[in-house]
């Protein structure tokens, strides 16, 4: 009880009045600053910055044009192989020919390309309506290459026209000569199916491995021309790889995606 009475008598001092009273310490003022300075800063860039996003997907380079399995109009042996893999063939170029037990028949390319798979060997037997071989086709020699996506099918209403991509190429060593440029030249409005693909591309194999996880949208990519490099096409290194690639490589795309504000995303 006196010190509760000591206390009461020193608070009701009048020598005690006159004195400041500290709110806080410097040290408080500074962190309050610092957590107003930053709160005005993430509210700034919620507003005015941007978020950038990337859509990776498989894919292929090849002319755009599609491709077509050669078969066998008959049944028999092998002979000999006319043409070799990767060579450019005119139409109706003969590619093997079979002997049958009424003479001998030559299967002949239908239409212009370059002939990617050659299935066929001598000394084979073939039946009526088999796979020989797979030709791309191509019109003229100069034709440009383009990249073709397989995007899956939810994602392809998020692929804007004219956005950017960097392409990784299965042939080129990224380390060394970095990725391909190109850009978004059209986007498919159907989902393909595995034997779409397959028939596009000239490869069971190829349409199995782009429809493994459901029916994707074919992506088109414009590749970005570059006459001083080697390839002919622009890439993220200043010459990119000193040797052409080829169609029917394997590639992967990162499609960059249209940047979109913050507050967009933070907001409901």
């Amino acid at each position: 009880m006196q010190f509760r009475q000591q206390a009461l008598s020193k608070l009701q001092s009048p020598e005690e009045i006159d004195l400041p009273v500290r709110f806080a310490r410097p040290q408080g003022w500074l962190v309050l600053t610092v957590t107003v300075l930053f709160v005005i800063a993430a509210s700034a860039w919620a507003v005015t910055g941007t978020v950038s996003s990337t859509l990776n997907a498989p894919g292929i380079l090849t002319h755009g044009q599609g491709s077509y399995v050669l078969q066998s109009p008959v049944s028999g042996q092998v002979t000999a192989v006319l043409e070799e893999e990767g060579k450019r063939v005119a139409a109706h170029t003969p590619v093997l020919r079979v002997r049958t037990a009424q003479g001998t028949t030559v299967v002949r390319t239908l239409a212009a390309g370059r002939l990617t798979t050659m299935v066929a060997t001598i000394g084979s037997v073939v039946t009526t309506g088999a796979d020989v071989a797979s030709v791309e086709r191509i019109a003229q020699a100069d034709d440009p290459l383009t990249a073709t996506l397989y995007v899956p099918a939810e994602s392809g209403a998020t692929v804007p026209v004219g956005a950017s991509v960097d392409l990784t190429v299965q042939s080129v060593p990224t380390q060394q000569y970095g990725v391909l440029r190109g850009r978004v030249k059209a986007v498919g409005r159907t989902a393909q199916s595995r034997q779409r693909i397959s028939t596009f591309l000239g490869s069971s194999q190829l349409g199995e491995e782009f429809s493994q996880h459901g029916q994707p949208v074919a992506v088109l990519v414009q590749l970005d021309a570059a006459p001083h490099t080697k390839s002919g096409y622009a890439w993220s290194t200043s010459d990119g790889p000193p040797y052409a690639v080829d169609s029917m490589t394997p590639a992967s795309g990162a499609v960059h995606l249209a940047a979109q504000h913050p507050i967009d995303w933070l907001l409901p």
